[in-house]
């Protein structure tokens, strides 16, 4: 059962997913039932709901006979992903004490088209200002399905300007509010090797990519 894969996902022990969704389904029942109805050994279900109850997904609702009842699914998410995000903020700000900001001057090789795909799509879901865009049409369209609300786009082809790639590859640029940008190569040739590129906030690198697109994109069309 899906449910009770994600309520594991989620820190309950497979016996605590099982009862949960079997309260689920009877509504209210004694703990003989909710045994039968989940498949765990009536040996282990008086633990198993007393770890509910205390997680605040079942409580007791008779004692003669001792019954239980299942609680809010949706409370229980709520306080998952308020404890989830909170974790995550905690992530962050420690990650940022570890982790140096970039060097402005620094320029980051990317091997594969996964990855260069990945920091595409990365900068440009965490752009704020601007975006410029320039080469294949198809992944053009699909970074700009990706910018958020609000976000200025500057889209180009680069045909008839000076090359970027040598025979075989295909280029394409990408520069996000004037701080970090990407170039890329990809190959018409799987066989001729694998895509790569490089990341940089060096903002020499930035200007010359943001400068490009605008000369590519007031060009002219035949």
């Amino acid at each position: 059962m899906s449910a009770v894969i994600h309520l594991q996902a989620l820190g309950l022990t497979e016996y605590e997913a099982r009862a949960y969704t079997a309260l689920l389904a009877l509504g209210r029942a004694v703990p003989a039932r909710v045994a039968r109805q989940a498949g765990i050994p009536r040996p282990k279900i008086y633990e198993t709901l007393e770890r509910l109850e205390g997680r605040g997904l079942a409580a007791r609702v008779g004692q003669n006979p001792l019954e239980y009842a299942p609680l809010s699914a949706r409370e229980y998410l709520a306080r998952a992903r308020r404890s989830f995000d909170d974790r995550l903020d905690a992530l962050d700000r420690d990650l940022s004490r570890l982790t140096p900001e970039p060097a402005p001057e620094a320029v980051y090789h990317l091997y594969g088209e996964a990855a260069v795909r990945a920091m595409l799509e990365d900068l440009t879901l965490n752009a704020r200002r601007s975006l410029v865009l320039a080469g294949d049409t198809e992944l053009a369209e699909r970074l700009e399905r990706l910018t958020p609300r609000g976000v200025h786009v500057r889209r180009a082809g680069l045909t008839g300007l000076p090359p970027i790639a040598v025979a075989g590859q295909r280029a394409f640029l990408l520069a996000r509010d004037g701080e970090a940008a990407v170039v890329a190569h990809f190959h018409d040739d799987p066989a001729l090797g694998e895509a790569h590129g490089v990341h940089t906030h060096n903002p020499v690198i930035v200007h010359l990519i943001e400068g490009y697109v605008e000369m590519a994109a007031s060009r002219p069309t035949k």
